[in-house]
């Protein structure tokens, strides 16, 4: 089952943005899990395009993401992480 994003702590989902952005899986299938974790997690618009489909100009580290993200959620009255 796929968590909220409120069900992950930053630093967890940071780690899981790590994991998407530098391929730390070991195979394909493992890695479409972690992109189906995102996705069901963000509940963007853009969904993983904030991945793969950085606009000009914007921070596409997974610290930068992770700030973005932060952002479009608190200026849209959705929740953050948990702790």
């Amino acid at each position: 089952m796929h968590r909220k994003l409120e069900d992950y702590t930053e630093s967890e989902f940071l780690e899981l943005l790590k994991g998407l952005c530098y391929v730390t899986s070991c195979s394909e299938r493992e890695y479409m899990v972690l992109v189906e974790k995102f996705d069901a997690a963000v509940d963007l618009p853009r969904g993983n395009g904030i991945i793969y489909y950085p606009l000009d100009g914007e921070d596409d580290s997974p610290e930068g993401i992770l700030q973005t993200l932060k952002s479009w959620r608190a200026e849209n009255g959705m929740p953050g992480f948990k702790g």
